[in-house]
């Protein structure tokens, strides 16, 4: 939304109980009018918006969605586009800066990430104070809030190089940190990172060691456009938590934490995990009638995973892109033969096929096709959310900066409609 616009002259009228109460209407680049509404609390009322489904809780000029034509920009850039012509790296450079980077801009970004990247003997200690049957998400929680009281992670919040250098390191230890936490589970002995690697080279390393697997061109490919796929998603709901929790000058780590202990839910990041689990609850190609009968039976508990989302009204722009990156990988990795995987396949079908999923336009989504490939790579279902987290940091971390960098930020605070007892006496 561009600052000049505020001062245009348009504006809406509410009436109520006698008055007449002008708001100005605000015009974005792209997207809905907006009317701010924030002078409603002078004249004893607020709006009511559960879910916030209708209210515009910020400026901002990073992401754009446009739901019913299924578009994804990344300041201006089209996911699709970045997803074939650049890299994650580039991505991320992109969300926090503006613009995609020069190859020299790249170069020193990167460079600044693997200086970033290691941690110290205090980190890794805190790992022997979890079970090894630990969610990788408490895991992250745990650690990355615990980084915020490092000296190397001090930050003035008032201070643009501080919080450039929050960000960069953001960025450069959640990978680190969610592979200590799968060998953690795994019970296998962490790997320190590697300089002389790729972003992406670099986390398949501290994940799977000299294995094979972590220098396959297609795997690294595969989870490149995941982590680009997953880097940003507007103002959804861990998004606005860490804008939530930033509003109150914490940490920055520690409003990232909130980010992630959002994601975690099966409604949000949970998803990927959940379609799985869905995939091993069918469980066969024969039983696969059965439960598309209980998905169309509005009275019947079950519900599909991984078709339909909250904001696209058409197909889910990164589901183009993870369609063929699935098919790459389960082709890649001798996997499309795979019981689990082809009743994967032909549910997708159905989907795209069956007049009641076209009508209601629940097509499979980023959930789905990411959920598969990483099932296909080998990387168990409670890491899922994980990665997420890890690709969404960049986003997180690039909205809490927007925000920092305005010193007029207000402090995020909701109203509600009470319906609880009056006063009462005891």
């Amino acid at each position: 939304m561009k600052k000049e616009n505020k001062t245009m002259p348009e504006n809406a009228t509410l009436s109520f109980e006698n008055q007449s109460v002008e708001f100005p209407i605000y015009k974005p680049t792209l997207g809905y009018n907006v009317i701010d509404v924030k002078s409603l609390a002078a004249h004893q009322h607020f709006t009511y918006d559960p879910g916030f489904f209708a209210t515009a809780s910020c400026e901002s000029k990073i992401t754009y969605i446009d739901g019913d034509k299924g578009i994804l920009l990344y300041r201006g850039y089209s996911i699709d586009q970045l997803a074939a012509q650049c890299d994650y790296i580039d991505v991320c450079y992109l969300l926090i800066y503006g613009e995609l980077p020069s190859a020299s801009q790249k170069k020193s970004f990167e460079a600044k990430l693997q200086e970033s990247a290691p941690v110290c003997d205090l980190t890794r200690n805190l790992f022997t104070g979890f079970a090894r049957d630990a969610h990788p998400m408490s895991i992250l929680l745990g650690v990355i809030g615990a980084l915020s009281s490092r000296a190397g992670n001090a930050c003035n919040l008032k201070n643009p190089e501080d919080r450039e250098r929050a960000v960069i390191h953001l960025i450069a230890k959640v990978p680190v940190i969610t592979a200590m936490a799968y060998r953690h589970n795994q019970g296998k002995a962490f790997i320190a990172p590697d300089k002389n690697k790729s972003h992406i080279e670099n986390f398949l390393h501290m994940l799977w060691g000299d294995d094979k697997k972590a220098t396959n061109p297609t795997l690294i490919t595969a989870l490149d456009r995941i982590f680009t796929l997953h880097a940003d998603h507007e103002q959804n709901a861990s998004t606005s938590t860490v804008r939530m929790a930033g509003s109150t000058g914490t940490h920055p780590f520690a409003a990232i934490t909130a980010g992630i202990s959002a994601l975690w839910g099966a409604a949000h990041g949970g998803a990927n995990e959940a379609c799985l689990n869905m995939l091993k609850m069918i469980g066969d190609e024969s039983e696969i009638e059965t439960y598309i009968a209980k998905a169309k039976d509005k009275n019947d508990p079950f519900r599909l995973m991984g078709f339909g989302h909250r904001v696209y009204k058409s197909y889910d722009p990164r589901a183009k892109v993870m369609q063929k990156t699935c098919y790459d990988v389960l082709e890649a990795t001798d996997n499309h033969n795979n019981p689990l995987f082809k009743l994967a396949l032909k549910l997708e079908k159905i989907a795209l096929e069956d007049p009641y999923f076209i009508d209601k336009k629940l097509y499979p989504n980023v959930d789905f096709y990411s959920g598969v490939t990483l099932s296909a790579m080998d990387i168990p279902s409670n890491l899922f959310t994980v990665l997420f987290a890890l690709a969404r940091t960049v986003g997180w971390a690039s909205h809490w900066a927007e925000m920092m960098s305005d010193a007029d930020h207000p402090l995020y605070r909701p109203r509600q409609l009470y319906t609880g007892y009056t006063q009462r006496e005891l």
